[in-house]
């Protein structure tokens, strides 16, 4: 399995704190995987992933697999 991570606004859409999903999975599994509403809001340039902490540059460059984790993280907002 492979665990989802979702933080900030993302987890609201998500429906809960993480997701279990099965692997492998690339980018297009990883948004056909997830609540519609998810998968729409990660095509914002400004939301990242992170593979088992390693920031993406390129989303669609994804590739997970068993025991991997992938967080899903919000622009930063600050104060």
């Amino acid at each position: 399995m492979i665990t989802v991570v979702p933080l900030g606004k993302l987890a609201d859409l998500a429906g809960a704190p993480s997701l279990a999903l099965p692997g492998p999975l690339d980018w297009a599994g990883l948004k056909a995987a997830l609540p519609e509403a998810l998968a729409e809001a990660l095509d914002d340039p400004r939301n990242r992933i992170a593979l088992n902490g390693v920031l993406f540059a390129d989303k669609a460059s994804l590739e997970a697999g068993a025991g991997d984790e992938i967080a899903l993280l919000p622009p930063v907002s600050g104060g």
